[in-house]
């Protein structure tokens, strides 16, 4: 495999994720992808509850894809090329 970038690394770090070198970096992006859908329905959820209006959903969700931007990244480039 190979190591982890240090950006990689701090990122996921955030989320109180900390993989070794031997951490297979899918494994890594599932449980990062859990914590984003968690944080999907829990937002879906406050909304239902009335906790903000509903013409606020789009922009919250928008600034969660923001925080969660790492998924967007390819597994190969979160691991550095020996």
């Amino acid at each position: 495999m190979g190591r982890y970038r240090a950006e990689i690394l701090e990122e996921l770090k955030r989320f109180g994720l900390l993989p070794t070198d031997r951490t297979p970096p899918e494994l890594v992006r599932e449980q990062l992808n859990d914590l984003y859908c968690y944080e999907l329905r829990r937002l879906r959820d406050r909304r239902r509850a009335g906790e903000f209006p509903k013409g606020e959903y789009a922009e919250r969700v928008r600034r969660l894809r923001e925080k969660y931007a790492l998924l967007g990244h390819p597994l190969w480039t979160w691991i550095e090329r020996e």
